[in-house]
């Protein structure tokens, strides 16, 4: 047992080092006003609302926060607020649930009695892959919370720890819904392709109900309408329900919609940082995986079929597994310690998105205004009402009303703002510098409202209260 922890000590090294560069990382992308108010400003504004006692009703979205993706895992967040409300806590549990993986990882490698070289560079492997670095990037999601839980609810069917098996799924079920489908989908390949009948039910029986559930009534409750992403996929009908019916009468209408170059080269990035160490014999244990691939493969919306956005994140638990158990049974393309994790490290390096740190690269376009902008910020008092751009959301987002000047503002609902906060310099992609400039100019005609601060074009105007 000693030496077994002896030689589990230098993953845990692993795991100290991943935190900190990834939380580090995207502290630094926050901190230069490069995070936004779609997906962190969501997030961390309905997680303040339930840490102050609130209805987290998120008003730049028009939405309570379980009507989004009825991920109540928000709610156990919340308690981290009350401590001390801050936007950095959701990057500590986003390093920390994409650090922490590697503990099951190790154990299921170790399991499968690969050997320890073997099974630290399966840590690497995944720490490497290029999704994990990029995703923690990208704002914060609850589903990272899932990929440690994924893991670990697969250690619990090797070791035959049906409560652990339970209490993860149940978990990772609160991070999103439609990890419901993962859940699904695990329980038939237990069934039937590991012989574990009672977990596969349990999966089976939890992934429907939870599904059921959470799309037609918490979803629709909180947000009345359906689930957000059923408009990705419109060409199979306007709900959950005729999306899933048109899936079995209609399955001809998904093959132009699967055979495309943008899916190729979906399937290329997601696999070439792995193809190495996959054997074809146990693709099998992909299976899980499939709800994930199919929705990303057969809608048109393009940040699905990336290695930067989370919507690949359920697949990565089933594709290291996939890993472990080829290495184990096969002598995979690459099987030396040496050659795995050159290969990893030459796909991190040429798909991570590391150099947008670098300098003049694009997390520093905001440089020359990050003075002002902090100065701007600073004088908005805490609880007063916002309207501002979406990369100044997230620095802004612990109060109740907030909303964001993107196309299509609402000039009839000005007056509703205490304060308002504009970027013409940098606009970011969801308004032009025109449109700003209207707003900035309609403010201005406007008696009840004072420019009260203006430099290098960071623009804030505050209400005169009669």
């Amino acid at each position: 047992m000693l030496n077994f922890l002896s030689r589990f000590n230098k993953v845990k090294y692993y795991i100290i080092f991943s935190f900190f560069i990834l939380l580090i990382s995207s502290s630094i992308r926050h901190i230069l006003f490069n995070s936004q108010g779609f997906d962190l400003g969501i997030f961390d504004n309905g997680i303040y609302l339930i840490s102050q006692g609130k209805t987290p009703y998120v008003s730049f979205r028009q939405l309570h926060i379980l009507g989004d993706h009825g991920a109540w895992i928000l709610y156990l967040i919340a308690p981290f607020y009350v401590i001390f409300p801050s936007v950095y806590w959701l990057f500590i549990i986003q390093a920390f649930a994409l650090s922490i993986a590697l503990i099951p990882i190790w154990h299921l490698a170790k399991s499968m009695d690969l050997t320890d070289s073997k099974a630290r560079s399966v840590c690497l492997i995944y720490l490497l892959y290029p999704l994990i670095f990029n995703v923690n990037l990208f704002d914060f999601h609850p589903e990272v919370i899932a990929v440690p839980l994924f893991f670990t609810a697969l250690l619990a069917v090797k070791l035959n720890k049906i409560y652990w098996f339970i209490g993860s799924i149940i978990f990772i079920l609160g991070c999103k819904a439609v990890l419901a489908l993962n859940i699904l989908m695990m329980g038939i390949w237990l069934i039937f392709f590991q012989g574990k009948k009672s977990y596969g039910i349990i999966a089976i029986f939890s992934g429907v109900f939870w599904f059921i559930i959470a799309t037609q009534l918490i979803i629709p409750s909180f947000s009345g309408e359906e689930a957000a992403a059923v408009s990705r996929y419109s060409f199979l009908g306007d709900s959950v329900g005729e999306i899933a019916l048109n899936l079995i009468l209609k399955p001809q209408i998904i093959l132009s919609y699967l055979f495309t170059p943008a899916n190729l080269e979906y399937l290329f990035l997601l696999f070439i940082p792995v193809i190495p160490v996959l054997a074809w014999q146990e693709l099998t244990n992909l299976i899980p995986a499939i709800p994930t691939l199919f929705l990303n493969l057969v809608t048109d919306y393009q940040p699905q079929k990336d290695l930067v956005h989370q919507y690949s994140l359920p697949i990565i638990p089933f594709l290291i597994v996939t890993i472990i158990v080829s290495l184990a049974n096969y002598k995979t393309w690459f099987y030396s310690s040496a050659k795995i994790r050159i290969w990893s490290l030459i796909a991190f390096l040429a798909l991570a998105k590391y150099l947008y740190f670098f300098p003049n690269a694009l997390y520093w376009k905001n440089i020359h205004t990050w003075r002002s902008s902090n100065e701007a910020i600073n004088l908005i008092q805490s609880k007063a009402g916002v309207l501002t751009a979406p990369q100044f959301a997230p620095h802004l987002t612990h109060r109740e009303v907030i909303g964001l000047a993107i196309d299509n503002i609402d000039y009839d609902s000005i007056d509703k703002y205490d304060y308002i906060l504009l970027n013409l310099d940098n606009p970011t992609g969801y308004s032009s510098q025109e449109d700003i400039q209207k707003l900035i100019d309609f403010l201005q005609s406007k008696n009840n409202f004072n420019l009260s601060y203006e430099k290098d074009k960071i623009f804030l105007f505050e209400k005169i209260n009669d």
